[in-house]
């Protein structure tokens, strides 16, 4: 993995309104080479916003980004970071198998017009193997469970051997046995020497993995430290962690 001195992830003093209410308030925030890093938060706190800010989802109103210490403007490196979104099905219409689906994520290494070699070959298969698909390869996704296609999009993100992986609620809304095949595949990039930024209402079994904790709260970071513990009925053993999950964008705004 390449190591650089400057954070991966460096937003300062980022504001982000939509029409004319505020969403982010002077939210400054790095993240350093080899980091896991939660963000957490109520629904409608600014938590996804903040990540769509970061990779340029959505404009700044005030503040800047720089993402492997170059400009976001001017940032073009977009291989080396795996975007999973929230709430997006991998199936989307499209008659693709499990391992098509995966493959598109190395079209940003090859580009479009070379023809898969080895190497995109090998890839694919370590990924579809990290989430635990390997044997799903060849099915339609279409007729995977919602939690298997959010599984299948870690993998296309994995696929494409980024050096940060940004992922907005990958475990809300799926079984207990995804959530499990996802933090095994997080455990593996992140022993490789990647850095992972992930929104989360609640870590599950994640929560081992995570170094570091940022809680947005109205649009603001209202910590950045360790971990919270989870409390109550979130501590039982048994709990599965899915729960349904209000949109937290304002009507009208539509993101890619």
């Amino acid at each position: 993995m390449f190591v650089t001195a400057e954070p991966v992830v460096n937003i300062a003093h980022g504001v982000v309104a939509y029409v004319d209410r505020p969403v982010l308030r002077d939210v400054s925030l790095a993240v350093p080479a080899g980091e896991v890093v939660a963000i957490l938060g109520a629904n409608g706190s600014g938590k996804s916003t903040l990540v769509r800010a970061i990779l340029g989802l959505v404009p700044l109103r005030g503040g800047s980004v720089r993402l492997f210490g170059a400009p976001l403007k001017r940032f073009r490196e977009w291989r080396r970071i795996g975007y999973v979104p929230q709430r997006m099905g991998a199936g989307s219409g499209v008659p693709a198998t499990v391992a098509e689906v995966v493959a598109s994520g190395r079209l940003a290494r090859r580009g479009i017009l070379r023809p898969p070699g080895s190497v995109d070959r090998a890839a694919v298969s370590a990924a579809l193997t990290a989430v635990g698909l390997a044997d799903r390869a060849a099915e339609p996704v279409a007729t995977l469970s919602g939690g298997q296609q959010q599984r299948t999009l870690i993998a296309r993100a994995l696929a494409g051997t980024p050096e940060l992986l940004v992922l907005d609620e990958p475990t809300a809304g799926v079984d207990a046995s995804s959530q499990t095949a996802f933090a095994e595949a997080l455990r593996g990039f992140v022993g490789t020497g990647g850095t992972v930024l992930l929104v989360a209402h609640e870590l599950g079994p994640l929560q081992p993995l995570i170094n570091r904790a940022v809680v947005v709260h109205d649009g603001k970071i209202a910590h950045d430290g360790a971990a919270p513990a989870p409390v109550g009925h979130h501590a039982a053993p048994d709990h599965d962690h899915v729960h349904p999950h209000a949109p937290e964008d304002p009507p009208g705004v539509c993101l890619t």
